[in-house]
């Protein structure tokens, strides 16, 4: 019994009752001007007229949202568009909207008019006296039986309001909801922004990683050699790779800020120097060569380019520590080649090394080049292949 009588004591079950009486004002003051059956015929056809127009939609789209939609859940109402009609398949849901929403207007306002009269004049009859001339009941005796039938009315008045209410709301959902290409539409956005989350986690995992990373084996470094000139020189090195990694944090925080501003500062290969500067600073022997004009590397391969060189050298300070670091960048006519190889000093890959792995062939399969990671010949390597076209 509760639980029936909950949607009472709802705000929105009276806000889609008003919703659907507003429909029928301005058509029942044509009835009062002339009361012939073609003014009903008039609204429904200027009704039909109006829905054809594209911005119809929109201050549909909001009305219903406002009205029909109960904003107890964060989200919903959104399956109600408040966008103007982009085809004929949209402005025809919208006529239909319209129609539907004056039929059922006639029907619940007349209901709501009705019964409280009819509950009136039962009690009138019951009572023995005579009803109103145009009272809802006509009979020619008084029953006081009449009387007991007198509540059904107001019983049955709360149950077309509720019911009526979740009609109209279904009818918005269905008439005023996206379009097939609307949701395709929807999807390919939502899919974008996960993606872009993605990337922002990869770049804040590669670049405070290996700051993390240099900070802890120059810390470590120091600690162990005790010598102050070496001392001051892993401090030095902590310092130049904390304040490049709050930079990429700056630029990762900027784009969460600002989710349209274009990411064209980002670090790009020709930034590649104080990646390896901040390697030997660590105590890797880096031996590095570049092949070709790292400069001709389209922007996102670039940029990709030096994320996955980052998180190669941040893997091998990390698991290998100061070994010898052989790193080849070669930049061909239509490909872009990164190699890097260390001794491998574990047999088996540590735990926390899947993540930036998987990171590598992330990005390399999203610009449709390839990865291959893994132990080759007593060493550790890093082969990316990236096509530049």
């Amino acid at each position: 019994m509760v639980r029936m009588l909950r949607p009472l004591t709802r705000a929105v079950t009276y806000k889609r009752w008003l919703h659907i009486v507003v429909a029928v004002v301005w058509p029942s003051l044509w009835i009062f001007i002339q009361q012939a059956w073609w003014t009903q015929v008039t609204a429904a056809v200027l009704l039909g007229l109006a829905g054809l127009v594209p911005i119809t939609r929109v201050v549909e789209g909001f009305q219903a949202r406002l009205l029909l939609i109960s904003h107890r859940r964060d989200g919903e109402g959104t399956e109600i568009v408040t966008t103007p009609s982009a085809t004929w398949a949209d402005r025809g849901r919208t006529v239909v909207w319209l129609e539907a929403r004056l039929v059922l207007g006639w029907i619940v306002a007349h209901f709501s008019l009705q019964l409280p009269l009819l509950a009136v004049d039962l009690l009138t009859t019951g009572l023995g006296h005579e009803p109103a001339a145009d009272g809802f009941v006509s009979v020619d005796e008084q029953h006081w039986w009449h009387a007991l039938l007198a509540p059904l009315p107001l019983l049955l008045l709360p149950v077309i309001v509720v019911w009526s209410g979740h009609l109209i709301t279904a009818l918005a959902v269905r008439l005023l909801g996206p379009s097939p290409a609307e949701r395709l539409a929807a999807m390919e956005e939502r899919t974008e922004q996960l993606l872009e989350r993605t990337r922002i986690a990869r770049e804040l995992h590669d670049s405070i990683g290996h700051a993390l990373t240099v900070a802890v084996v120059q810390a470590g470094a120091a600690r162990a050699a005790g010598d102050p000139a070496f001392t001051d020189r892993a401090l030095g090195a902590i310092e130049e790779t904390g304040r490049a990694a709050l930079e990429d944090l700056e630029r990762v925080l900027g784009v969460l800020r600002e989710s349209e501003k274009p990411v064209s500062s980002r670090p790009t290969l020709a930034d590649a120097d104080r990646l390896l500067e901040s390697a030997r600073a660590s105590g890797a022997k880096v031996d590095a060569e570049v092949t070709g004009a790292v400069d001709t590397v389209p922007g996102p391969v670039s940029r990709e380019g030096y994320r996955i060189l980052q998180e190669a050298l941040t893997n091998v300070l990390r698991h290998a520590g100061a070994v010898p670091v052989r790193v080849r960048v070669r930049v061909a006519a239509d490909t872009l080649v990164l190699a890097i190889r260390n001794p491998l000093t574990e047999p088996i890959p540590g735990p926390g090394r899947g993540s930036g792995l998987r990171g590598i062939r992330e990005r390399a399969a999203l610009l449709g080049g390839l990865a291959r990671t893994g132990p080759d010949e007593g060493d550790w390597q890093v082969h990316v292949e990236l096509p530049m076209s």
